[in-house]
């Protein structure tokens, strides 16, 4: 498996793109994604309980 700084960073991408309101605001999507990252990244068991869900696949980083 990825570390889980590597998933922290994916989930935080991810969440912060679908966000209803990244088209509107840009620089605000990048703020949540930077927040969630840091997150994730404190709270490694937290973002653990994330990585085989529908928010990121715990194969989301093997190669084809």
């Amino acid at each position: 498996m990825c570390n889980l700084k590597t998933f922290a960073k994916a989930i935080s991408y991810r969440l912060a793109d679908e966000w209803y309101g990244a088209s509107e605001f840009p620089e605000d999507a990048i703020l949540l994604r930077r927040v969630l990252e840091k997150l994730l990244t404190e709270n490694p068991e937290d973002c653990k309980k994330l990585i085989g869900t529908g928010i990121i696949e715990e194969d989301y980083f093997e190669q084809l």
